[in-house]
């Protein structure tokens, strides 16, 4: 009885995280990259939720890129133990007036000393754009 319960427990877990959608080549695809942090999620799109925070798919031109970046850092004060880490949510903003169907960019996010870096590339990893407004909730 078990293992059948088992089977069915997993299957409904890896349906979860199913495959990522095709590329529609009349959209521009954006990927999202982070070396430093836990989590980094597609949040909005010109202001509206996202429905999958794995990417952004974007129609060609202008468009408002939001993402959720979490990280953990050591605060440094004296007297701490630098084995104790807090983590801080951040969004972050990314404007980009000239998005090209069928091309591919990605969005590069990390943190360093607590301050958020952020570029939008192209294939060829050339910055188009770096990071706009930051909130970050402590």
């Amino acid at each position: 009885m078990r293992l059948p319960l088992s089977i069915i427990a997993l299957s409904l877990l890896a349906g979860c995280a199913g495959p990522l959608p095709a590329v529609d080549p009349q959209q521009a695809w954006v990927d999202l990259h982070t070396f430093t942090g836990k989590t980094l999620m597609a949040d909005k799109l010109d202001g509206v939720r996202t429905y999958d925070g794995r990417f952004f798919q974007v129609t060609p031109g202008k468009h408002k890129l939001e993402v959720r970046y979490d990280y953990e850092y050591a605060p440094g004060a004296m007297g701490l133990s630098m084995d104790i880490y807090n983590e801080r949510t951040c969004y972050v903003t990314i404007n980009y007036d000239r998005f090209e169907a069928g091309h591919r960019y990605r969005l590069d996010v990390r943190n360093i000393t607590n301050d958020i870096d952020a570029q939008l590339r192209d294939e060829q990893r050339n910055v188009l754009a770096e990071e706009g407004e930051i909130f970050c909730i402590p």
